[in-house]
């Protein structure tokens, strides 16, 4: 298996480029449903029936179904989503390029060069006449670097029927696959004051500014660093003019978790949060987006995981991260799941984005081994 994905390595990385010269951040529907019908296309030439899942405002998800083997049993979901944070126009200041074993580009790591191990992993299947024991679903979002508000219930339907979940996002440092995510949420404090003069009526008013900073101190003390539980007020905005007392503040919190009762213990102590000054109103909007994905969901299927690694001469590790995922979503559900199984690499998001070359055929091979050898737990 290994030497079939070597051979195909300059194969594979020309395919990387093909995606990465794309360009698709995730509100740019146009060219996003555009890069959906190029995967049509490119997964239905690898065996694949496929479908083109209409959004009316995202882009279009992508839908495929594999099968080469057995085709009773419940099928193993793969996760994707081909939408980066790079604007239109960044390739002119970060383009595809090769140096030192390295493959640089916007969104090439997180996670365009999963979709072509993914491609490639179906292409041998068939090639290598390899018997799988279960279909394969792969699901690939449109929305997932910006909370995955069209394909949260598509991916819970698809997980629903799945024996276990595979998620494409990239890897820890190292090549570690990601058995704990942090849930992920936001919430918008806005204080209610009384607007006055400031020079002439000052206590006439209630000063929303006054009240935020009250509200600022109680939100912070609601973290618990032992558990790893975060609260980050990182936007505030409030106040017309100096010379006014400010009627109005808005603040925007970042929130994460790495455990459901975390997660439930913060929105509790957000629900609760009660004005400080005389007359001043506090309203509490937002919730979490992406609940914790535990070791409960991922620790198993990992330890299989492993041994298979093993048999292809891999010794893989595990580790944990505060950035959230789909496989949230799945994890959440108590369907097996194992996270960053992408190409290694580093950067994502940043201006030194990139994949280890010579590592995509060893990933490629991995996953088409899950696929034949995986047990689910």
């Amino acid at each position: 298996m290994f030497d079939y994905f070597h051979r195909r390595q300059g194969e594979m990385l020309e395919t990387i480029r093909l995606f990465v010269s794309q360009e698709t951040p995730s509100h740019d529907k146009p060219r996003l449903d555009a890069f959906a019908d190029l995967l049509v296309s490119r997964l239905a030439a690898a065996g694949a029936s496929v479908e083109v899942l209409v959004q009316p405002v995202r882009g279009n998800h992508v839908r495929a179904h594999f099968v080469h083997g057995n085709a009773t049993e419940k099928p193993a979901l793969v996760l994707c989503h081909y939408d980066t944070v790079w604007p239109v126009g960044s390739l002119t200041t970060h383009p595809f390029r090769t140096e030192d074993g390295k493959a640089y580009g916007p969104g090439i790591f997180d996670m365009q060069s999963s979709l072509a191990l993914v491609e490639y992993a179906l292409h041998s299947v068939r090639d290598l006449d390899l018997q799988l024991p279960r279909p394969i679903v792969l699901l690939i979002t449109s929305d997932e670097e910006i909370g995955s508000g069209s394909s949260r219930t598509l991916i819970e339907e698809e997980a629903r029927k799945a024996a276990y979940v595979l998620v494409m996002e990239s890897p820890l440092p190292g090549g570690a696959l990601k058995t704990r995510r942090k849930g992920t949420g936001s919430f918008t404090v806005e204080t209610i004051g009384r607007a006055a003069h400031a020079g002439v009526d000052p206590y006439q008013g209630v000063n929303a500014i006054e009240e935020m900073a009250h509200q600022v101190l109680a939100i912070h003390a609601l973290a618990d660093r032992n558990a790893g539980t975060t609260l980050s007020v990182g936007v505030i905005e409030g106040g017309t003019a100096t010379n006014v007392v400010p009627a109005r503040a808005k603040a925007r919190v970042d929130v994460r978790a790495w455990t459901q009762a975390e997660a439930e213990r913060v929105a509790q102590g957000m629900a609760i949060l009660k004005p400080v000054l005389p007359g001043a109103q506090v309203i509490v909007r937002g919730g979490w987006n992406r609940p914790p994905l535990e070791r409960s969901a991922t620790g198993a299927i990992f330890e299989r995981v492993r041994e298979i690694g093993r048999r292809l001469g891999m010794e893989l590790e595990e580790g944990s991260t505060g950035g959230g995922s789909d496989g949230n979503f799945t994890g959440a559900l108590g369907i097996p799941t194992l996270d960053g199984l992408g190409v290694p690499g580093a950067g994502a998001h940043a201006d030194h984005e990139h994949i280890l070359i010579d590592e995509i055929p060893g990933r490629a091979a991995l996953l088409t081994a899950i696929w034949k050898e995986l047990e689910p737990p």
